[in-house]
């Protein structure tokens, strides 16, 4: 069994960890889950991020980041190195919200990109 490797390739802003760990304690996720951060083909840009809580799975890489387990497969790294979450509670947005350097473009929404 792998054990979490010390450098992630994304980053949470204090909003999103604070609301992650709101959400786990709403839900009462168990301690074998941990935050599943990804992506997925589709959206209107072409590529759509995956953020929610799942067991690990073969082929994924195990981070601790701010105190919170996550779960990446390792081909996801490449579109995802550098990238901020962070989480909106305003009157116009309301939301994880994602900031990566590696997207050409982003939809609209901001909940799609390409590269």
């Amino acid at each position: 069994m792998s054990t979490a490797v010390e450098t992630a390739p994304v980053s949470f802003t204090e909003g999103a960890v604070k609301e992650l760990y709101k959400l786990k304690d709403q839900q009462e996720i168990s301690d074998d889950y941990g935050l599943r951060v990804g992506v997925e083909g589709g959206g209107c840009s072409g590529m759509s991020y995956v953020l929610g809580f799942d067991q690990k799975k073969d082929g994924d890489q195990e981070y601790i980041i701010d105190g919170i387990k996550v779960f990446m497969n390792k081909a996801h790294g490449l579109y995802l190195v550098g990238m901020q979450i962070n989480y909106q509670d305003g009157l116009n947005a309301r939301g994880f919200t994602f900031e990566n350097p590696n997207a050409a473009s982003t939809c609209g929404c901001g909940t799609s990109f390409s590269v």
